[in-house]
């Protein structure tokens, strides 16, 4: 159980089981879980680190909402970018692998994890998730984490960046509305530039948010329909993998 949502998950050691009762906030035991399930996390975080460093691996965390076009921008950075190093991707679902399937058809190495009820890859599934794909060296790995826009900012999973990708569909707030999210991402893609003819949605405002949250954050903007900004994107991927081989 996700101490923070309540959704059912299987991470660590722990087993599924039914909850009956509620849980209040404030109460000394459900803090104590949280505490006790994100400590055991980032211990598996760190192992997941070690394993990405000694193979000079650059792992990037893909987080949103459902229905950015998280997995379409993908798809078109791996045809971009397959020719120019090995990639392997670790799709993460609640069901079905049909996300998986469209990966597959590029070529590289997918894995698909589906957490049933759920709502974020944990650190303990990412590093099963690394012995069954056994990327190879000095390569890039991409993480689609489930889409929620809350739980999987709370969860390390060793990677060398979290990016959030935000579309301009669902309205230029999101980042004060879920800051916990921007303020872990190291990068915001503005995704689906293409519509914001057809939207109301305000560029500006939705930098000048997120900057609020972190002033650190890097922002820009893509259409995987148009190619706009898949150029800098990639740029942006190859030079952040770069300096993790140097500072590995």
């Amino acid at each position: 159980m996700c101490g923070y949502c309540g959704c059912e998950s299987t991470p660590m050691h722990q087993h599924e089981h039914g909850h009956t009762h509620d849980h209040h906030h404030g109460d000394p035991r459900l803090i104590q879980i949280e505490q006790d399930i994100l400590s055991e996390n980032q211990r598996f975080a760190e192992q997941n680190r070690l394993y990405f460093n000694k193979n000079n691996l650059s792992a990037f965390n893909l987080m949103s909402s459902p229905g950015s076009g998280k997995t379409t921008l993908l798809i078109e950075t791996i045809k971009a970018l397959k020719d120019r190093c090995p990639i392997s991707v670790i799709e993460g679902d609640q069901q079905t692998d049909l996300d998986a399937q469209r990966i597959a058809a590029t070529g590289v190495s997918v894995l698909q994890i589906n957490t049933g009820k759920g709502c974020h890859l944990d650190a303990h599934r990412v590093g099963h998730a690394l012995n069954d794909l056994a990327p190879a060296k000095n390569s890039l790995i991409f993480i689609e984490n489930v889409g929620n826009l809350v739980c999987p900012a709370l969860f390390d999973l060793g990677e060398q960046a979290k990016i959030v990708i935000l579309s301009v569909t669902e309205g230029e707030d999101k980042p004060l509305k879920y800051p916990h999210m921007f303020a872990e991402a190291s990068l915001m893609l503005i995704n689906k530039m293409d519509l914001l003819p057809y939207v109301s949605f305000n560029v500006a405002q939705c930098s000048d948010y997120a900057k609020r949250i972190n002033p650190k954050i890097e922002i820009m903007q893509t259409s995987a329909t148009t190619q706009q900004g898949l150029l800098p994107w990639c740029d942006w991927l190859l030079k952040t993998a770069h300096h993790a081989a140097l500072t590995a």
